[in-house]
């Protein structure tokens, strides 16, 4: 199995916690986030494992190099000339991506079975899968509507009739997906995600355990209780 980590954000709102090194190299009682990140999924049977960098990539990659020191194989996707959106980060590493293969964000510390979820999504001949959890707006917003076994509507800006769950920040996609994206042009993974809603290609998968995320500073103090709470 291979997983993609979108890690080239810019980190705004976490002010000067990210002002001089990336979102993933924030320090949570010594350790770098991208470290717990490695931590879980070599756990889950995940060794293969593509970084797509851009703001202070090169720290990242100073710090971890190939990946062998934490028992991974890392290599790296840089967006060097402009920023290209998570969806076009993803067909920046065309060459370096499998026919299938996870994405999470760089900010992400998911409690999965990726092995599970993989012989899920095989069963079925669609282009994409999105992780998603009841969230009733618990966490953060909700932003899909699941019907049957479909994600039928995704959106973080509208509020829609319907909306409790919450994309997990986990979704599998086939390499053929990405014939959607223009090269070298700015796109989201939410417009891509749209793209394969309307073409009824992109499959829901329910988790039930809560997810942690660094990208605000409450999510990051959330985080933090967990592990000291000996949660990784």
């Amino acid at each position: 199995m291979q997983v993609v980590i979108l890690a080239g954000g810019l980190g705004t709102r976490l002010k000067t916690l990210a002002n001089m090194r990336p979102k993933s190299l924030i320090e949570i009682n010594g350790k770098p986030f991208l470290e717990y990140q490695l931590g879980f999924l070599k756990k889950g049977g995940v060794k293969d494992i593509v970084l797509c960098v851009g703001y202070l990539g090169e720290q990242i990659e100073r710090y971890f190099s190939d990946g062998r020191k934490f028992g991974v194989n890392i290599r790296y996707s840089y967006e060097k000339e402009r920023l290209l959106g998570t969806a076009g980060a993803l067909k920046n590493a065309e060459q370096l991506l499998k026919e299938q293969f996870f994405v999470m964000y760089g900010d992400s510390y998911l409690l999965v079975d990726f092995s599970a979820i993989m012989s899920y999504f095989n069963k079925f001949d669609k282009l994409g899968l999105m992780v998603v959890y009841k969230n009733y707006d618990r966490y953060v917003k909700s932003n899909a509507v699941i019907e049957g076994n479909l994600v039928k509507r995704y959106s973080k800006e509208e509020r829609i009739e319907g909306m409790v769950y919450v994309d997990y920040g986990l979704s599998i996609l086939r390499k053929r997906a990405l014939d959607l994206v223009p090269e070298n042009q700015f796109l989201s993974l939410e417009k891509l995600f749209a793209q394969l809603i309307e073409q009824r290609e992109l499959m829901a998968y329910e988790v039930f355990d809560r997810f942690y995320e660094i990208g605000t500073l409450e999510g990051l103090e959330d985080f933090r209780r967990y592990i000291l709470r000996g949660g990784a």
